[in-house]
């Protein structure tokens, strides 16, 4: 494993990387279908049942907007200083898998959604909590050191991959190959940069699960859902940051960029 605070190299200009091969271009290619399947059937699925309820939203109260953005923000800070507790003990030993944690979080949506939008709400933190700790599985699986500050901040940068159903849907290769800052006014700079889109899902799942007793199925299968987004989105993300690391990330970036296009794939670029 390498260390996370030498995840991405930085290239020399006296000693360019090498070009990409066949084998690079065509991996660049797949993880740009990758992308593209994230957004599939089962998303698809899951907007239509939140859209069937979305006028619950517009009966809240005013400041509920609000509610749902503060609830985003704080969801994200917890889970990035509790994300790694919980990958010690026993937890640990039993969510190591996508599969596991995609799981979890449905079994976690089942039961945010019994109670309606007050359990639903009260649940975020525990379902950003596991979509974050598959992410840091994901980021493990690509070389990276899930422990290190840096490699969860890059862990936290995923959650601005937008929402399923967005036309701007992709990772923000703006963070492929960012040193961020490992400072307290640099997280919340990021959380700040990332919590719009992702109180953009919330307010989706929240939509979703807001009748009581049926919002636990619902609430399951959002969950479910945007574990599986994210999952997919954090290996676009730390596949393209792998290798960046061999081909630099200009080269790499501008290979993806191409392929998404070629691919009809919404671009989110640098």
């Amino acid at each position: 494993m390498q260390d996370g605070s030498n995840s991405m190299k930085l290239v020399n200009p006296d000693n360019a990387p090498p070009d990409l091969t066949d084998e690079a271009l065509g991996s660049i290619a797949d993880i740009a279908a990758r992308q593209r399947r994230a957004n599939g059937l089962l998303m698809k699925a899951v907007n239509f049942v939140g859209g069937q309820v979305e006028d619950t939203l517009a009966i809240l109260p005013e400041g509920a907007k609000d509610q749902i953005d503060n609830a985003a923000k704080d969801a994200l800070r917890k889970s990035y200083a509790l994300a790694e507790k919980s990958r010690e003990g026993r937890l640990s030993n039993v969510a190591t898998t996508d599969r596991m944690h995609k799981v979890m979080a449905l079994i976690s949506g089942a039961i945010g959604g019994l109670g309606g939008l007050p359990t639903a709400i009260a649940e975020i933190p525990v379902a950003t909590t596991m979509i974050f700790r598959a992410v840091q599985g994901v980021a493990e699986q690509y070389g990276e050191d899930p422990t290190t500050e840096e490699t969860r901040l890059q862990c936290l940068s995923v959650f601005g991959a937008g929402g399923p159903g967005e036309d701007d849907d992709g990772v923000d290769t703006a963070f492929i190959g960012a040193r961020i800052g490992l400072t307290g006014a640099a997280v919340n700079s990021l959380i700040s940069r990332v919590a719009p889109k992702f109180a953009t899902v919330l307010s989706q799942k929240l939509a979703s699960q807001a009748v009581p007793v049926l919002g636990a199925v619902a609430g399951a299968g959002t969950n479910y859902a945007f574990t599986d987004y994210y999952v997919e989105m954090a290996h676009v993300h730390f596949a393209l940051r792998k290798l960046s690391r061999t081909y630099g990330e200009k080269q790499v970036l501008d290979a993806f960029h191409t392929a998404l296009v070629v691919g009809n794939i919404p671009v989110k670029r640098a």
